[in-house]
């Protein structure tokens, strides 16, 4: 049974040596940027202006 469901999942269970970042890894990246952005954006709003 457990072959048959490595086999469905679509994954060999070979790693593969990282030759770089991925894009995914620059999509992270920037989403956290954004995020740090509109938090920061949003408290300075919400600070008594002197």
């Amino acid at each position: 049974m457990l072959p048959a469901l490595t086999v469905a999942s679509g994954h060999t269970g070979v790693a593969h040596p990282r030759t770089g970042p991925e894009a995914s890894d620059f999509a992270l990246f920037a989403c956290a940027a954004l995020g740090v952005w509109l938090i920061r954006r949003a408290m300075r709003k919400r600070m008594p202006k002197d």
